[in-house]
C-alpha cells in the first residue's frame, strides 16, 4: 500500500499508510511522519507524501554505530537530523570489527566480522541495550563490510574467510534465526559497500576494485553488474535515499575522501559528489532517507554529514564515543 500519487491526502489516510488506527491522535512532527513525508525538519505538506510507502522503510530518524578497531563491541547512537557528539546505546553479543549492519527501521542487525565469525545479533533501534543474538550467517567469515535492506529482508554479500568470498545471505529482520543463500555477486571481494532504494541493493568497491553490482533484495539470484565508482577502493562506506546511493571514504593507494553517487534504480558508473571533510578508510554510513552521515575510520571519531539529494562536500557533525574504523552502521526509529 502506499499514499495517492495525487489529489487529497487525510489524517486518516497517514495513519493507515503508518499501520495506526485511521483515528488514533497523529503528531505530524514525529519521526515517523517525517520519515513517510521524507521531510527531516519544517513544515510538511500534505502533497509532500504522494506516493510515499511506509513498506519501504529501511531506515529512520536514529543513526547506529558499532564494533570498530581493536575489536570492539561498543555501539553509539546518534539522531540524524541534528548535529552533536555521539551517545552510547550498548554493547554488541561478540567484540569485533569489520563487521556488516542493516536494519528494517525498527530493528538493527549486525552481522559477520573480525575474529572470524558468523554471527548475527540485533537490537531494537528505538530503545538502547546491548544486543541479542540473531543467528548465523550460512559462511563465516570476515572484512564483510557490506549488508542492505528493503525493510523487511536484510543481504550480507562478499566478505573473506581465508580467500576472498562472493557470498550473498538473506536474513528476514523482523524474526530471529539462521541466513539463508541468496547468490553470488559478479566477484569474489572482501571490504566493500553496500546501500539501497527499499527494492534494489547495490554492493561498490572491494579491495583494489570499482567495481558495483546490484541485486533485486525481494527475490534470490545472482548479482549484476551496475557501473564502476569513480575511483577503485576498499574499505569505503555507502547510504542512501530511495533515489541515490552515496559512497564516501575508503582505500586505495591512501586514505580516500572521496564521495561518489548513483541513481540507484538505473545502472551505470558513478558521479563525483564532494568530499569527506578528512579522508579516511573503514568509516561507516547511515540516512534517514534525506541526510547521509559517515562516522569515524581511520584514527578518528569524527561524523560528516551530506544532504544525500544535493552535491557538496560534507559537513561536520560532531564525534562518536570511539575512534577508529571498520565498524557498521544502521538506522531506524
Amino acid at each position: 500500500m502506499a499514499l495517492q500519487s495525487s489529489g487529497y491526502i487525510s489524517l486518516n489516510d497517514v495513519n493507515v499508510e503508518l499501520g495506526n488506527s485511521g483515528t488514533a491522535n497523529i503528531n505530524m512532527g514525529s519521526a515517523a511522519v517525517r520519515d513517510l513525508f521524507g521531510a527531516a525538519s519544517g513544515a510538511i505538506s500534505m502533497s509532500d507524501g504522494y506516493g510515499a510507502s511506509a513498506a519501504s522503510f529501511w531506515y529512520g530518524g536514529r543513526g547506529v554505530f558499532g564494533g570498530g578497531t581493536g575489536r570492539l563491541n561498543v555501539i553509539d547512537y546518534i539522531t540524524i537530523a541534528t548535529t552533536g557528539n555521539a551517545i552510547d546505546f550498548g554493547d554488541l553479543t561478540v567484540n569485533r570489527n569489520y563487521v556488516a549492519a542493516c536494519s528494517d527501521s525498527a530493528r538493527g542487525v549486525f552481522g559477520g566480522g573480525l575474529p572470524t565469525t558468523n554471527v548475527i545479533d540485533y537490537i531494537t533501534i528505538s530503545t538502547k541495550g546491548n544486543a541479542t543474538d540473531f543467528g548465523n550467517l550460512t559462511v563465516a567469515r570476515g572484512y564483510l563490510s557490506a549488508a542492505c535492506s528493503d525493510g523487511t529482508r536484510g543481504v550480507f554479500g562478499g566478505g573473506h574467510s581465508g580467500a576472498s568470498s562472493n557470498v550473498i545471505d538473506y536474513i528476514t529482520i523482523a524474526t530471529t534465526g539462521n541466513a539463508s543463500d541468496f547468490g553470488n555477486l559478479t566477484v569474489a571481494r572482501y571490504s566493500m559497500s553496500s546501500c539501497s532504494n527499499g527494492t534494489r541493493g547495490v554492493f561498490g568497491g572491494g579491495w583494489s576494485l570499482d567495481i558495483i553490482d546490484y541485486i533485486t533484495i525481494a527475490t534470490t539470484g545472482n548479482a549484476t553488474d551496475f557501473g564502476n565508482l569513480t575511483v577503485g577502493r576498499a574499505y569505503s562506506a555507502a547510504c542512501s535515499s530511495d533515489t541515490r546511493g552515496v559512497f564516501g571514504g575508503g582505500y586505495s593507494s591512501g586514505t580516500k575522501n572521496e564521495i561518489d553517487y548513483i541513481t540507484i534504480s538505473t545502472t551505470g558508473n558513478a558521479n563525483d559528489f564532494g568530499n569527506l571533510t578528512v579522508a579516511r578508510a573503514g568509516p561507516a554510513s547511515s540516512s534517514n532517507g534525506t541526510r547521509g552521515v559517515f562516522g569515524a575510520g581511520s584514527t578518528t571519531n569524527i561524523i560528516d554529514y551530506i544532504t544525500i539529494a544535493t552535491t557538496g562536500n560534507a559537513t561536520d557533525f560532531g564525534n562518536l564515543t570511539v575512534t577508529g574504523a571498520d565498524l557498521a552502521a544502521c538506522s531506524g526509529d
